[in-house]
Parts: structure tokens; C-alpha cells; sequence
């Protein structure tokens, strides 16, 4: 019985330290998860002697190797990202480039579009619909201006016509009157010397 019992007891201590392998493996390894975690296995695995912890050699260089490989990884990642940032720069300055090349084009169409060569004169378009504008209130002025000495002038004309005619039949009715006379004196005359002759 006691055999069996021994044999129970070695048979419980394996099936435990088994147990207590596969929980620790299962918490963590020194191949897979992050480096803090397997720095966590690594303290959980170590041995304890007085207030130190004793770490396997070759514990401690496959640590060291993942770390290296997680610093190369990342200084790979870094200098990726840097000449990413590189290239996107350099595509910032080309498309800032791009934008003040646009701009000047568009101020230039704009210039193109709001002015014009005006007898050889390079004017904007609302100096000259002023000008225009100006140029046709002038006119109209003057056009004003000059109808309004027609006028004047017309009504002076209608007056000075209408003086001509009165003054012409006056003078119509003046000599008639005065051939009436004549003929009126010549007949006196004659009468005049028919009665001397007689």
C-alpha cells in the first residue's frame, strides 16, 4: 500500500510539475508577445537566490535578440515613416508650387478678363464702361445743348419770316399805293395838259 501510495504521490508531483510547466508556458515564452510580457516570463522563470534573480544565459540572450530585432524593426519602421514624410513634403512643396503657379495664371485670366487694349492702351473694363459712360453723358449734354439753340435759333428764324412777310406785304401794299399814285398823278397830269392843250 505504501508503494501505491508513493506511486500516487510521484504520479500527482509529475502530473503538477506538468501542470505548472503548461501554466507557464501558457502565461507567457520567450518567442512570441510583446517585450515587456516576455520580460515578465523571463522574471517568472528565473530562480531566486537571496534577494537576486537568477536568469539563464540563454534566457537572457534570446531577450537581448528580441529586443535587438524589435529595435532593428522599429528603426526600420522609422526610417520608413521618415522617407515616407519625405516624400509627402516634397509633394507638398511641388503642389504648393502647382497652387502659386495656378494662382498667378487665375490673376493673370482675371487681369485678361476685367481689361482690354483700347487704342493700344491697356484699360480695365470699368475705367472704360465709366469712360463710356461719361463719353455718352457728354453727348447727350451737348446734343441737348445744340437742340436747344435750334430752338432758339428756329424760333428766331419764324419770328425773322414772319418780319420778312409782314415787312414784304407792306411793302406790296406800299407800292401798290404808291403805282396807284403814280397812275393817279399821271392821269392828273394828263388831264392836266389835255386841259392846257385845250
Amino acid at each position: 500500500m505504501k508503494n501505491k501510495l508513493l506511486l500516487l504521490l510521484f504520479t500527482f508531483s509529475v502530473f503538477a510539475t506538468i501542470l505548472k510547466a503548461q501554466d507557464q508556458e501558457n502565461a507567457g515564452s520567450l518567442t512570441s508577445g510583446t517585450i515587456s510580457s516576455q520580460f515578465d516570463y523571463l522574471n517568472t522563470i528565473s530562480n531566486n537566490y537571496q534577494d537576486y534573480k537568477v536568469v539563464k544565459k540563454v534566457h537572457l540572450d534570446r531577450i537581448r535578440q528580441n529586443v535587438t530585432d524589435s529595435l532593428n524593426v522599429f528603426k526600420n519602421e522609422l526610417i520608413a515613416l521618415k522617407q515616407d514624410l519625405r516624400e509627402r513634403q516634397n509633394e507638398i512643396a511641388e503642389l504648393q508650387s502647382q497652387m502659386s503657379d495656378l494662382r498667378g495664371q487665375l490673376e493673370s485670366a482675371e487681369k485678361a478678363r476685367d481689361s482690354f487694349s483700347f487704342l493700344g492702351i491697356p484699360i480695365h473694363k470699368s475705367a472704360y464702361s465709366s469712360m463710356m459712360w461719361m463719353i455718352v453723358a457728354l453727348l447727350t449734354g451737348a446734343f441737348l445743348f445744340f437742340l436747344y439753340k435750334y430752338s432758339l435759333s428756329h424760333k428766331v428764324i419764324s419770328k425773322a419770316r414772319k418780319d420778312l412777310e409782314e415787312t414784304r406785304e407792306e411793302f406790296d401794299q406800299h407800292r401798290k399805293n404808291t403805282l396807284e399814285r403814280e397812275r393817279k398823278l399821271k392821269r392828273e397830269l394828263v388831264d392836266a395838259l389835255n386841259q392846257k392843250a385845250l
